[in-house]
């Protein structure tokens, strides 16, 4: 009996189960002639028995994992490892049959049912009825067949088998993952699709109670919530993360917090971010209910999970950002993980002592999960124990058994998959000008942060106006950007560290990368010059250093249109809509003429409408008017 399953699997699938280094030392035994005695039962157990006594047994069923050994390795070991390259070096490279050629999709429930527990199934069967999107890559020559699901990636290296399966998840949502991963395959075989979303339905997007909160924190303004709604509040979120619907129950938590700034008078309120989550969750409510578009499950979050635990990780940093927020200095760091094409985060934060500002260099060497922060910033990160969020938030493991190393970045970037590396801006542009408005994507943090290859600086200076750094840079691929980094007292060494970089002869910047009235953006976490990386927000400096002066560039009156309708909205929210006097209605009326002057028609008759509502006694007109208003002006200046 030809053992097909054990011939398919690559020296990278090997490598995938077990690690590089087994399978490097496992073949440099068997060309040494450390070759075991084969022995292949009739149901097609393979035993091998080695030189130095040590008998090991691959069944017929299994996998990898299944494989049993004399030695004293509980799980993974040379010999496993060993016994499937000498079958394979006795046997030829397996013929082309119904079962190498498979796909995922043929694998059945009954198969299902006996290689992952019913709970697994049950938590899968979940996830199915709330919707959720995969992506898919079907197997080739050179490839396995993939599904990158929201929770993890799940790889199917031999063809059609359960017990070759590798994820980058552990536990019970490793088992999850695979049921899901089978079934997305078998809703995508008829057309091959490379991008599919199974289940969910128009019921899952019932946020009726959540918008109904909203509205009343609309009509009273920032002042009104006390106590009791504050609390309506807080049970709704807590609704909706038991519902898996994640990203209504972010933006909730959102709005709780910037009640909560507003009520301690912390700097850390802004209005603009308090009316931009009013408008997010009627937006979502629309999107899930829409028969097109975005899937419910992108709209709701309801495909992902609470926490989904990792193996062994390898992380490429990416910078970090350092913040204020009330009395506490913040840090969140950024790693990419390229073998998910995800960027995960890492926060902490500390109180700011009396007696000094606390500022990112001061940061640099303090200690996460064992290492130091100016250390996981610009290295590889490997750690043995990990979980990563809903919202992409990363939680390192520490002690002895869960150990996290920093290892040299070298040109860890250059490695990075397309999806996180960006050499072509053009293209960029028409990525993001593709993507659903940022209100009812996904609530993933570092959601837009890339690494973009620079080719040349055209423009770098600095403007004391707005305390900002900006340079102009175009990348190899075609397409030009603006770096732009704005002065903050918790990193005040950070624009001329910067400025340095740049003079040096920068390689790459990893940032956020975005659409800003009518240009690429780019806010830098880390540049990558020929010395090394630099992380900015962590560099030291206390903003004396001269920089030098920006060119003078004119103000665009289609951002100056769209910034001053923002700021109305933002202001009828924190006063309230039922606070609104004579004086509001005139500033309405303006933005409605000046976006009219611009060209942005549609726009100004929402707010010429919104003036109207304003002046009657009618709580829902006003509400919906003001939503409208602010849901359109947010989309356009995102895409401007």
């Amino acid at each position: 009996m030809l053992r097909e399953d054990l011939l398919a699997l690559t020296p990278e699938g090997l490598a995938a189960l077990a690690n590089r280094g087994l399978v490097k030392r496992a073949a440099k035994e068997l060309d040494a002639g450390t070759v075991p005695e084969l022995d292949v039962a009739a149901d097609g157990a393979v035993r091998a028995i080695f030189p130095d006594g040590t008998e090991t047994t691959l069944p017929a069923e299994g996998g990898l994992e299944a494989a049993a050994c004399t030695c004293s390795a509980t799980a993974k070991c040379r010999h496993r490892v060993g016994a499937v390259l000498a079958y394979q070096r006795r046997h030829e490279a397996p013929s082309t049959t119904a079962e190498a050629t498979a796909t995922p999709a043929s694998i059945t429930d009954e198969q299902l049912r006996e290689a992952v527990d019913r709970h697994a199934l049950t938590a899968a069967e979940k996830t199915r009825r709330a919707g959720y999107t995969a992506k898919l890559t079907w197997p080739g020559p050179d490839r396995p067949a993939v599904a990158e699901l929201p929770t993890c990636t799940i790889s199917f290296l031999v063809p059609g088998q359960l017990g070759y399966v590798h994820s980058d998840a552990t536990g019970p949502a490793r088992d999850t993952g695979i049921v899901l991963a089978v079934w997305a395959f078998r809703e995508a075989e008829a057309t091959e699709a490379t991008s599919i979303s199974v289940g969910g339905g128009a019921s899952e997007a019932e946020l009726s109670e959540a918008t109904t909160l909203a509205e009343q924190v609309l009509l009273g303004g920032v002042e009104s919530v006390d106590g009791v709604l504050a609390a309506a509040l807080t049970r709704e979120a807590e609704s909706l993360t038991k519902r898996r619907m994640h990203w209504p129950a972010g933006a909730m938590r959102d709005l709780i917090g910037q009640v909560q700034r507003y009520r301690e008078r912390s700097a850390s309120y802004d209005p603009q971010r308090f009316a931009a989550l009013l408008a997010e969750l009627p937006a979502r409510h629309r999107a899930g209910r829409s028969p097109s578009g975005t899937p419910n499950s992108q709209v709701l979050g309801s495909d992902e999970v609470d926490q989904t635990p990792l193996k062994l990780v390898r992380l490429t940093a990416l910078g970090c950002r350092i913040g204020t927020d009330g009395e506490r200095r913040t840090a969140e760091l950024f790693l990419a993980h390229p073998e998910t094409g995800m960027v995960l985060t890492v926060a902490r934060d500390w109180e700011i002592p009396e007696d000094r500002p606390l500022t990112g260099h001061d940061l640099a060497g303090r200690r996460l999960a064992g290492c130091r922060i100016g250390t996981l910033a610009a290295g590889n990160v490997v750690s043995e124990a990990a979980s990563r969020t809903a919202a992409r938030a990363l939680k390192l493991g520490t002690g002895r058994l869960a150990k996290t190393q920093v290892l040299p970045l070298g040109r860890s970037w250059d490695e990075l998959p397309a999806s996180l590396r960006v050499t072509d801006l053009d293209a960029a542009r028409e990525q993001l000008s593709a993507m659903p408005p940022g209100m009812i994507r996904p609530r993933v943090a570092a959601e837009l942060v890339r690494v973009v290859a620079v080719d040349r600086i055209e423009t770098a200076g600095y403007d004391p106006a707005s305390q900002t750094f900006e340079a102009v840079f175009t990348a190899p691929g075609g397409g030009s950007a603006r770096l732009l980094a704005v002065h903050r007292a918790a990193a005040p060494g950070a624009l001329e560290a910067i400025e340095a970089a740049l003079a040096r002869g920068t390689r790459a910047i990893a940032g956020t990368l975005r659409r800003h009235r009518g240009e690429l953006v780019v806010e830098p976490t880390a540049l990558l010059t020929d010395e090394g990386p630099v992380v900015p927000d962590l560099a030291p400096g206390d903003d004396s250093a001269e920089l030098g002066a920006a060119a003078e560039t004119e103000r665009d009156p289609l951002a100056a249109a769209l910034d001053g309708a923002l700021d109305v909205c933002a202001d009828l929210a924190h006063r309230g809509l039922r606070q609104a006097r004579e004086p509001s209605r005139q500033r309405v009326e303006a933005a409605a003429a000046t976006l009219h002057r611009v060209g942005l028609r549609r726009a100004a008759i929402d707010f010429v409408h919104l003036s109207k509502t304003l002046g009657e006694d009618d709580d829902a007109a006003r509400t919906a008017a003001w939503t409208e208003a602010a849901i359109r002006t947010l989309v356009t200046a995102e895409l401007h």
